[in-house]
């Protein structure tokens, strides 16, 4: 049996609660990732008392766990249609319908994303 010492137990438990707290976030700072690394930061201080340090190493860690579960998902282009996308995510055996407008409403015209003009 390996003797594994407490604090890596209290450190598993705030780096998750790091990542959950990025995956429900991430959507509100599309275009600022040092405000989400703040924002982020200042939740684990308050909610948790952790201190800013550890606060910055766990968040830094969760980034990169949170990296990994958005490279995941995927466009079911046999289940997608005219007007709405069809997203899984085979690790959590989840699906979602998005209808196509909302990603142009709070995508698009929210200026996320690259326009690609047709070439002439």
């Amino acid at each position: 049996m390996i003797n594994v010492p407490m604090d890596m137990d209290y450190r598993s438990t705030i780096r998750a609660a790091a990542v959950a707290f990025l995956e429900r976030h991430q959507g509100e700072h599309l275009g600022d990732q040092g405000q989400f690394i703040q924002r982020t930061i200042n939740h684990l201080m308050h909610s948790f008392q952790v201190d800013k340090a550890l606060a910055l190493r766990l968040v830094c860690e969760a980034l990169g766990d949170l990296a990994e579960i958005n490279v995941r998902q995927r466009v079911d282009l046999n289940a997608s249609a005219e007007h709405t996308v069809v997203i899984t995510d085979p690790v959590r055996g989840c699906t979602w319908s998005v209808p196509v407008y909302l990603i142009y409403e709070h995508l698009i015209s929210a200026g996320h994303g690259k326009r690609i003009t047709p070439a002439s």
